[in-house]
């Protein structure tokens, strides 16, 4: 990693001690694998995550910067990130229920707000329980499951603009929602969502969250994983794409695609996420020749140096 000491220094005079240097951020994934974070920050609430923008936006020449929640779809390189990396805080970890509207810090994780919801006697919201990451990464990437996502029942949305140090609410509509995208930019810090959820007997939403982890676990492996590693293709799945190309169980170095299910990629107790990257691309060329298909990584790629696989 290249160091940038006077950024560094400019960083720590306007934040003081909040800064971190050379932070541990594979740590801080569901990877386990992967390098540090040039700069670290972990704002407490609103008001410090302003002083953030101001901080890094008052900067000469500003340094890349991510958001990272729970870390449940980062892959980091072993060479870490160059950059500065915000970790939003316990006053983001919120949840308040009013009728049928939810409002959720961006910290807050999701298999909490499938559960405290459910048992409220809102539906809606129960496939979330299978996603181990963040209220705000799940809007930023609409992410969803089990046949719903975010943007079904998002109403609005509140973020923190770095570029400018200002906060917004808006409708979701807004977001330009896709199939595990939005139109957020990585200097839009999401940090709450606000929810309109149907009523109905909480013993429904209790069966239905059950359903939910009793088919995970029969279904998709454990262990130092990221989830799905690629988008499914229009009317295709990546997992059967990659099964048919006899990868199931290939392994490089100390990663290795997954024999429970084809479209994860577990990584070894002290491995490599270059190993990892290695091996996302050998899937991606192999099922390329094979079949014609481009598969896209659902997995961001951070501090790598190939094009388009470092910071958003």
């Amino acid at each position: 990693m290249t160091t940038r000491s006077m950024d560094g220094e400019g960083l720590e005079r306007a934040l003081g001690p909040m800064v971190q240097r050379n932070h541990p951020l594979g740590a801080l994934t569901t990877y386990r694998v992967g390098g540090t974070a040039a700069w670290f920050v972990e704002p407490a609430d609103e008001s410090e995550l302003l002083a953030v923008a101001r901080a890094w936006a008052g900067m000469p020449e500003p340094v890349p910067v991510i958001v990272v929640g729970r870390g449940s779809n980062l892959l980091v390189a072993d060479r870490g990130f160059d950059g500065l990396v915000i970790s939003l805080g316990d006053g983001f970890d919120t949840l308040a229920i009013e009728g049928t509207e939810v409002r959720a810090g961006a910290a807050l994780s999701l298999p909490v707000l499938a559960r405290r919801t459910a048992a409220a006697g809102l539906h809606g919201l129960e496939w979330a329980v299978g996603v181990p990451g963040s209220v705000g990464g799940a809007i930023r990437m609409n992410a969803g499951g089990h046949g719903s996502d975010t943007a079904a029942t998002l109403l609005r949305y509140r973020w923190v603009d770095l570029v400018t140090g200002s906060v917004h609410e808006a409708p979701a509509a807004e977001l330009g929602f896709g199939y595990r995208r939005t139109g957020l930019r990585a200097t839009e810090v999401v940090v709450a969502g606000v929810y309109h959820l149907r009523p109905g007997d909480p013993l429904e939403g209790a069966a239905t969250i059950a359903e939910i982890v009793r088919w995970r676990r029969a279904n998709q492996p454990g262990g130092s994983n990221a989830g799905s590693v690629f988008t499914n293709p229009a009317g295709d799945s990546a997992g059967r794409l990659i099964e048919a190309c006899g990868l199931k169980g290939f392994r490089l170095g100390s990663a290795e695609v997954s024999p429970k299910h084809a479209n994860f990629i577990q990584a070894d107790q002290g491995g490599s996420a270059d190993d990892v990257r290695r091996l996302i691309a050998h899937v991606q060329s192999t099922v390329a020749e094979s079949t014609g298909v481009e598969l896209s990584t659902e997995v961001r790629l951070i501090g790598f140096a190939e094009p388009g696989t470092g910071a958003p």
